[in-house]
């Protein structure tokens, strides 16, 4: 249940940091309200994640997991270059993320 947990906030980084492209520096009040929602939520998840993964793992799984899922929102929203270097470092961060999740030093 924690590495779903963890999934969710991953997620819910990515609704934030989606959030901050269109509050406009926190000039647009729905935008913002909206990505300081996700924000708590993302850590809230990371928070009751780390109870029963350990730290480092389930922050690495976090921040990779993000970094990951926005490079390809920002691929399909807002039309950055999906260049064979980007997809294959995508590839290799998911790769690492799934090496962290089998290397059997969490439950």
């Amino acid at each position: 249940m924690a590495w779903l947990i963890l999934l969710v906030g991953s997620l819910c980084e990515v609704g934030w940091l989606i959030g901050m492209k269109y509050a406009e520096g926190f000039t647009r009040f729905w935008p913002s309200v909206i990505m300081v929602f996700f924000m708590a939520a993302s850590i809230g998840c990371l928070g009751l994640a780390v109870k029963e993964i350990p730290a480092a793992t389930a922050y690495a799984v976090w921040t990779g997991g993000s970094i990951a899922a926005v490079a390809i929102v920002g691929v399909y929203l807002f039309n950055e270059p999906a260049t064979l270097l980007r997809l294959a470092s995508i590839a290799l961060i998911l790769l690492g993320m799934v090496g962290l999740r089998l290397s059997g030093v969490d439950p």
